[in-house]
């Protein structure tokens, strides 16, 4: 058992469909939190919801680079309508990661800049909400590309067109 689920772990798309929620799930739960938390004017609670919207934002790195290095394996492994999903998917990924990445040094900046600054606490957090609101419905465009390159249940549209090799470069 431990033996099957080592090798497993290093298959970067296992771990890219193990892992692929956090971003999504997290920041939703995240964002949730910080409304309470906003509601309540509790710094700590603040403080913990931005704690959880920051690592839900940095989560999608290693989701991304997994992601990348399945690529090619993933390929081989998909039918013509997949591997169009596939390049929507990545492409998306591709244009959405570094809202991602902004979202992280958002959160972290709204929970260590009112140490000095106390009246950039609500300013700071009401920003990082809003933000990962739209960072989560990017999150939301990517995956749902990402769903339909295995799933063929859940492709009720035509694939995307696939880039011509002059888009690629």
């Amino acid at each position: 058992m431990i033996e099957i689920l080592l090798r497993d772990l290093r298959q970067p798309e296992y771990v890219h469909v193990l892992i692929n929620q956090l971003p999504l799930l997290g920041l939703a739960m995240g964002c949730i939190g910080l409304i309470v938390a906003l509601l309540l004017r509790s710094r700590s609670a603040k403080i913990a919801t931005l704690v959880i919207v920051l690592i839900s934002a940095v989560s999608a790195w290693p989701t991304y680079e997994y992601g990348e290095q399945a690529e090619d394996r993933v390929l081989t492994m998909v039918d013509d309508d997949g591997q169009a999903w596939l390049a929507a998917h990545k492409a998306r990924a591709e244009q959405f990661i570094n809202y991602f990445y902004a979202l992280a040094v958002l959160s972290a900046v709204a929970i260590v800049a009112p140490i000095k600054w106390k009246k950039s606490s609500m300013p700071l957090a009401i920003a990082a909400l809003l933000m990962g609101f739209v960072v989560l419905g990017m999150g939301g465009y990517i995956a749902y590309a990402g769903g339909k390159i295995r799933h063929r249940e859940f492709r009720n549209e035509p694939p995307p067109p696939k880039p011509s090799p002059a888009q690629k470069s």
